[in-house]
């Protein structure tokens, strides 16, 4: 029954990804490609998402727990909650939101990315009949292991080394959020002002000219590394990782526990 709770949340989260592949028709170029190849692109993406939820969820009921349905039911009602807020909330410049700090950003991140692993994890103990302490034990490694992850991934475009191309990076990211509170919303938004003016009077210097939003990216992402926007992010990224371990504490020494604790290490070591 685990195993399948595992093929289950791994089906719900597939679905969803493959919804988000869904293209804004409106914002589409004539370079994009035919309109209506991203018509039917979308039908596709759609419909394979849906039925890959519809077997999630007959699955889901075969496993015949009703306290599992319920966890994993709100599972997905917070990823819908999640994604719907990410989308209402991003204007078409830069990404920018509203004033948003790293309080309300967690609680995004939560319902987006940590709610369907965090509520698998204590599903999987109620459908071993573990007890409501270790269920929620379970509950807290899934959250901030998930946490830790997603701030691992908002760190990448500040960490590399390697890569002599800007990589591109959400103004909605975990060091962007975090830079915004340390320089305040006022004098970040006029920081952006002002690197988007020197970045674009420095590239109408060049000859080809770059792509502008490159010249902005890169500018912005050298500003928000001078600030302590990024080294903050690392901080809070291994204190969800601590509290996962801590979390791991709770059950008794394994291998599996071993693995899950790795898991924990991989997405909280910065070089």
């Amino acid at each position: 029954s685990q195993r399948s709770l595992a093929e289950i949340t791994e089906l719900i989260h597939t679905a969803f990804l493959v919804h988000r592949g869904i293209v804004n028709i409106g914002e589409l170029k004539s370079c994009d490609g035919p309109l209506k190849d991203m018509q039917f692109g979308n039908k596709m993406a759609v419909l394979s998402g849906d039925f890959l939820l519809a077997n999630a969820c007959t699955s889901l009921a075969q496993l015949q727990n009703t306290k599992v349905v319920e966890l994993i039911s709100s599972a997905i009602g917070d990823l819908v909650q999640g994604i719907y807020y990410e989308n209402s909330k991003s204007s078409e410049e830069n990404c920018l939101t509203d004033d948003i700090g790293i309080i309300r950003w967690k609680e995004q991140v939560f319902l987006s990315h940590s709610a369907l692993l965090a509520k698998s994890c204590q599903a999987a103990m109620e459908l071993a009949k573990h007890s409501a302490e270790i269920q929620d034990m379970a509950f807290q490694y899934g959250k901030h292991m998930s946490m830790s992850h997603k701030l691992h991934s908002d760190l990448q475009p500040f960490i590399k080394e390697s890569s002599s191309d800007t990589v591109a990076f959400s103004l909605n990211s975990a060091p962007a959020i975090l830079h915004q509170e340390f320089r305040g919303r006022e004098a970040w938004l006029k920081q952006i002002r002002e690197v988007k003016y020197k970045a674009l009077a420095n590239c109408a210097r060049l000859k080809p000219p770059p792509h502008q939003c490159a010249c902005v990216f890169q500018q912005l992402q050298e500003a928000i590394k001078a600030g302590k926007g990024v080294t903050s992010a690392i901080d809070l990224c291994r204190c969800h990782g601590n509290r996962a371990l801590a979390a791991l504490e709770q059950f008794p020494p394994s291998e599996a526990r071993d693995a899950l604790a790795n898991i924990v290490y991989a997405v909280t070591r910065f070089p």
